[in-house]
């Protein structure tokens, strides 16, 4: 005979917290570390962008006359890591953890713990980067490529110094970025709702499932490279000491085999915002759909095979520089596929000028102007003549501010409804990026024509004849430092008191928009039926045949 036991139902299931305490746990629901993903990355990003304006004020006279030489150059390589390592790619994984599984019609990601585990490193690395900062010989010695045997030097004599920290920290990011791939991917290929065929996926899955295999194919190379120079560093090893034996030219390799097509991992997911928020302000379907997402799939393997690009000056043998131009200027064809397809898709359409749309209108100019710069960079006579000038720190800056940033700022108030149940404020939100799209121009549109004129990268002080550049570029860095108050201003005000938000205040087509705002604990009461793909504007078949059971009641 069995003996029955009396069970409190508070003993049965542990309930997570609730509100904003939620936030502040080891939680394993994707929407839950999106969020963290994205408050923690904007945190760093403000650090970031506070360096980068120091620094404008320091270049806005030629004599380097505001800081010492040695804290401009820690000041730089922080500038640099912070925003790559603790910005832009913390905040795509954000957006993406909260979105995919949405889009998808699946209830969380396809590893919940590993998920958690993976956004848990990200203050880990943030804190030990921060402190490189402040530890015995800073993080200046070899700036944020870390090139041996510049980093391998040690004149402190410590065993725990900035440039080793700063190493391990990296490490650790790479760490954290392949776990989140193998969720991705895992995710996108093996979680899909019934019906949700590859080509019913929204443009936006396609280009993080491209950006995320890059990561699971080049990475790696890294996150290997970095061990290597940490022991090197801290355990007197030589892979990279010419004097024993080593290569420092290998490290090279390492670090540009990942680093250049880094850049399209953090554009493709840019690309694929475009994708999705161009439709619903044009109230037209994505024009070339089924081309816009093999397009992504195109990028991330050509993206693997142009890195030596950025070695021309590491004396490349001549038949290498022509091979890796070509691969290089090839980039721009499945590029240019889907700009021509974001311009049809608006071509005559009923364009609402909301604030999501101007950022993305805004971005894709600036993206083609990057483009542009980029075919000139790919070429190896431009490449060697502004090899190490502004005009690579211009072009640079077209692509990760004017236009991945931006995407950013176009999804976070696209989605912003979605994910707190809350309306932006629109006036707010086009000052925002009347401010954004001024300072980002007037700050990196000068640094052309100065390094066109010879003006240097990384240096305190500068001759006169490049001071008219310097003063526009730090004007547009103070005015894009203001840019950034409206966007606080409005994402906390709206979120604490906002008008409430209906369920799909865009008239949008996505299975994330067919749940509530905010969407439930598992997304979804019962898994979709995709009958449909996603771009159906003016069409009449529905997306999913299940539609009344996604409503939570």
């Amino acid at each position: 005979m069995i003996e029955s036991i009396s069970i409190a139902p508070e003993q049965l299931k542990h309930e997570p917290p609730t509100g904003w305490r939620r936030y502040f746990g080891f939680s394993t629901d994707h929407k839950v570390i999106g969020i963290q993903y994205l408050v923690t990355s904007f945190a760093f990003f403000l650090i970031g962008g506070l360096l980068s304006m120091v620094m404008r004020a320091e270049l806005i006279t030629p004599e380097s006359d505001l800081l010492d030489r040695s804290l401009y150059n820690s000041m730089f390589t922080m500038h640099g890591t912070i925003m790559i390592f603790l910005w832009i790619f913390p905040s795509l994984v954000g957006l993406a953890n909260y979105l995919v599984p949405l889009m998808i019609g699946a209830r969380d990601m396809a590893f919940p713990r590993l998920n958690a585990v993976a956004f848990w490193l990200v203050p880990v690395f943030g804190i030990l980067l921060m402190a490189s900062f402040f530890l015995p010989g800073g993080t200046a010695q070899a700036g944020w490529w870390s090139y041996p045997p510049v980093s391998t030097q040690n004149p402190t004599g410590n065993l725990i110094t900035g440039e080793a920290v700063w190493i391990l920290a990296i490490a650790i990011s790479g760490v954290s970025s392949i776990m989140g791939a193998v969720n991705f991917v895992t995710t996108i290929v093996r979680m899909r709702a019934p019906g949700m065929t590859y080509f019913r996926m929204p443009a936006y899955v396609w280009a993080v499932l491209s950006a995320q295999l890059i990561q699971l194919a080049a990475l790696p190379a890294l996150t290997a490279g970095a061990v290597m120079l940490l022991f090197d560093v801290v355990a007197g090893t030589a892979f990279f000491d010419p004097e024993r034996g080593g290569n420092p030219v290998l490290f090279q390799h390492f670090f540009w085999f990942y680093s250049h097509p880094a850049v399209y991992v953090m554009a493709l997911p840019a690309f694929g915002i475009f994708s999705e928020i161009l439709p619903v302000y044009a109230r037209k379907p994505l024009f070339g759909y089924k081309v816009v997402a093999v397009s992504s799939l195109l990028i991330s393997v050509v993206s693997v095979l142009v890195w030596v690009h950025h070695m021309y000056a590491s004396g490349t043998p001549g038949w290498m520089r022509m091979l890796f131009m070509f691969s290089t200027m090839l980039v721009a064809v499945p590029t240019g596929v889907k700009v021509f397809a974001w311009v049809a898709t608006v071509w005559r359409g009923k364009l609402r000028l909301d604030t999501p749309m101007l950022f993305c209108l805004g971005a894709i100019m600036m993206f083609v102007f990057a483009g542009i710069t980029g075919v000139m960079l790919a070429s190896v006579p431009v490449d060697i003549h502004v090899n190490n000038t502004y005009f690579v720190v211009g072009h640079f800056h077209y692509i990760v501010y004017g236009t991945i940033t931006m995407a950013m700022f176009a999804a976070l108030y696209h989605w912003f409804p979605k994910i707190t149940g809350r309306m932006y404020y629109e006036g707010l939100g086009k000052l925002h990026f009347v401010l954004a799209f001024v300072g980002t121009n007037l700050c990196f549109l000068p640094m052309h024509l100065a390094g066109l004129h010879g003006m240097v990268r990384r240096v305190s002080s500068y001759d006169p004849e490049f001071a008219f550049s310097n003063v526009l570029a730090s004007l547009g860095g103070f005015l894009l430092g203001m840019s950034t108050l409206p966007f606080i201003l409005n994402m906390v005000g709206a979120w604490v008191q906002g008008k409430q938000a209906p369920d799909n205040p865009w008239r949008a087509i996505g299975l994330e928009w067919m749940v509530s705002s905010p969407p439930p604990v598992e997304n979804f009461e019962e898994l979709p039926i995709v009958v449909s793909g996603p771009y159906g504007y003016g069409k009449s078949e529905p997306l999913v045949s299940n539609e009344a059971a996604l409503k939570p009641h």
